[in-house]
């Protein structure tokens, strides 16, 4: 079980997706995206996406990640933040997102 510390060490943050496009490459289809966090400034990630979402769907689209974990290659791309999102069935991703626009950067607990 994780505890409550666990649960605080993960800094997780609401960004606006500023351009996103498709990502070819990636053994599983996905979508590159540059996001803006605000203060935190702007993040690249990378996301198995494509079963509910087109890169023209993301852009302006707020998104909910985890912004404290090291960077990861994925076929050549950094990405350097895990976007979330329900995962009712493999391969199918619901990305989270708060009911009403916030400000960029503000944090989830």
């Amino acid at each position: 079980m994780a505890s409550f510390e666990d649960f605080k060490a993960l800094d997780i943050r609401v960004g606006t997706v500023l351009s996103a496009e498709p990502f070819p490459e990636a053994r599983v289809p996905a979508i590159k995206m540059v996001i803006d966090f605000g203060e935190l400034g702007e993040k690249q990630s990378s996301a198995q996406i494509t079963k509910r979402y087109t890169s023209e769907d993301m852009v302006g689209k707020q998104v909910i990640a985890v912004v404290n974990f090291p960077p990861m290659r994925i076929a050549g791309y950094r990405s350097d933040v895990l976007v979330l999102g329900a995962v009712p069935n493999e391969g199918d991703v619901i990305l989270l997102s708060p009911d009403e626009h916030v400000e960029n950067g503000t944090r989830i607990s």
